[in-house]
């Protein structure tokens, strides 16, 4: 059995259907405001610590982008923000390949989550520290 080639709606289907499926959280998040207390749950580390998790913040992060409040997202989450730029830079180029019926990968060695652990490790301590008060939610 030979391989048939894809047409551009087959090939397209996956990076527009998650662009869709972002882009309706983000809508989502965008309406319904997490600064408003009994919309979302509290973060579960956070309740039961005290403690800052990597991801606290993170829906007053996606409010603030989808309303175009740079600032403001980069106060709630900073890394969240580097976290949607990458995904953003990651759907540009899977699109791109996609409509050029190249397959993409992401060659992830251990090393590579090794320092994503890392920088999110860090970033959890340094936020609650008092000399990384700006980087807590």
């Amino acid at each position: 059995m030979g391989h048939r080639a894809l047409g551009p709606v087959s090939r397209l289907a996956a990076p527009v259907g998650t662009l869709v499926a972002v882009g309706a959280a983000f809508a989502y998040v965008g309406t319904v405001d997490p600064n408003q207390p009994g919309h979302y749950p509290a973060c579960p580390l956070l309740q039961l610590t005290g403690i800052f998790c990597p991801g606290c913040g993170g829906l007053r992060c996606a409010h603030a982008v989808a309303h175009g409040d740079l600032g403001t997202a980069l106060g709630a989450n900073a890394l969240v923000v580097v976290g949607f730029a990458a995904f953003t830079v990651f759907w540009v180029h899977w699109f791109w390949r996609a409509a050029r019926s190249r397959s993409v990968s992401v060659p992830l060695r251990s090393v590579h989550w090794w320092i994503i652990g890392a920088l999110a490790l860090t970033f959890t301590v340094v936020r609650n520290l008092p000399l990384g008060s700006a980087l807590a939610p």
